[in-house]
């Protein structure tokens, strides 16, 4: 099959290819719970800009000799190619989405529904994804589609839609009508919070973003309010909440300034849920005493809860912007993510 391979790590993202197309052998059914899935659409994430710059190195190759060469590629969607002898239920040209991490199942956090927890693979990180023509996963990772949605259009829901709504859904446990919600980015993961939110609570949704671009895209989205990341950001935000802030702030880009920026705009016992990464929260801890505000980690989320938002898809609550690029593109969807030149997500289609 044809793949793209990440060989090198690039720490300044200063090369011009990334990964390379070659030709690699098909997975195999390896184990009766196996399922190959034939790829119809591998979505394009930051997370693999930061993959390609030896961010995950100390967690997924610490010694630096292990890992490469990769095919990344986390966020996948297609339709089953072939299926171990103890799948049942399954069956070839069924379209698909796959959960990211693959997991046996029997420990603790796995039983409770919390596969991201439990020890196993993650395609795409710390072995081969989706940026090829087949992928092998098993099947407790498989999430049917219904037939409204096509695989190159919900693929990036496996990971970016998955993260986002896992977040909104902390969030909406406590959010009442008649108080604020800020979104802090509208790009890939934050347009569809954004949707979720509309879909899943009455607060009001506050976005913001430094790109005018991503704003329109918020307002599209169902943004009540956006707000343009200039500088003045926090004091925007603070006008429009009365002064006191906002009662949960959901922060999709981490790094840049906006930690610190977050937890100004959420008011006192509200909560900041951190979804994008790439630099330190710092907050004097009597801060936090005193505001008794709450800093909420996000990490992908569970099965169940891709299979919940598969259900506001298909029932056109949630959408996704999407630029779409053959496989053979793939560095150039790279660059362009990384240029800021795609506001939603890219796909990769082989």
């Amino acid at each position: 099959m044809k793949a793209q391979v990440l060989k090198t790590y690039d720490e300044k993202l200063a090369g011009d290819r990334w990964v390379v197309e070659e030709n690699v052998p098909d997975p195999k059914i390896v184990k009766s719970t196996d399922v190959i899935v034939r790829v119809g659409g591998a979505g394009v994430c930051r997370t693999d800009l930061h993959i390609i710059e030896g961010v995950w190195k100390p967690h997924m190759d610490p010694t630096g000799d292990q890992l490469l060469p990769l095919i990344m590629g986390h966020e996948n969607a297609g339709w089953i190619e072939e299926v171990g002898k103890e799948v049942e239920g399954l069956k070839r040209g069924d379209p698909v989405i796959v959960h990211p991490k693959i997991t046996g199942g029997t420990c603790l956090a796995c039983r409770r529904g919390f596969d991201m927890h439990g020890p196993g693979k993650f395609p795409g990180l710390d072995c081969d994804g989706g940026y090829a023509e087949f992928i092998c996963t098993s099947e407790r990772n498989i999430v049917p589609l219904p037939r409204t949605l096509a695989p190159k259009e919900v693929a990036p829901y496996a990971d970016a839609g998955l993260t986002a709504y896992r977040a909104v859904k902390k969030a909406t446990r406590h959010l009442l009508p008649g108080e604020s919600c800020v979104v802090i980015g509208a790009g890939g993961l934050g347009h569809i919070g954004i949707q979720c939110l509309k879909a899943m609570c009455a607060a009001d949704v506050i976005v913001v973003d430094k790109s005018d671009a991503s704003l329109a895209l918020a307002a599209k989205s169902g943004a009540d309010k956006t707000v343009k990341a200039d500088g003045n950001e926090v004091e925007a935000v603070l006008e429009l909440t009365g002064g006191v802030g906002a009662e949960a702030v959901i922060d999709f880009v981490g790094e840049k300034g906006t930690t610190s920026k977050g937890l100004k705009m959420t008011r006192p016992m509200g909560s900041y849920y951190i979804v994008g990464y790439g630099e330190d929260i710092k907050i004097p801890t009597v801060d936090l005493i005193i505001s008794e505000r709450n800093i909420i980690g996000n990490l992908v989320g569970t099965w169940a809860e891709l299979t919940e938002l598969m259900a506001l898809a298909d029932r056109g609550l949630v959408h996704l912007a999407t630029a779409e690029y053959k496989l053979s593109e793939a560095n150039q969807a790279l660059h362009d993510l990384n240029a800021g030149k795609i506001h939603g997500r890219a796909v990769l289609i082989p």
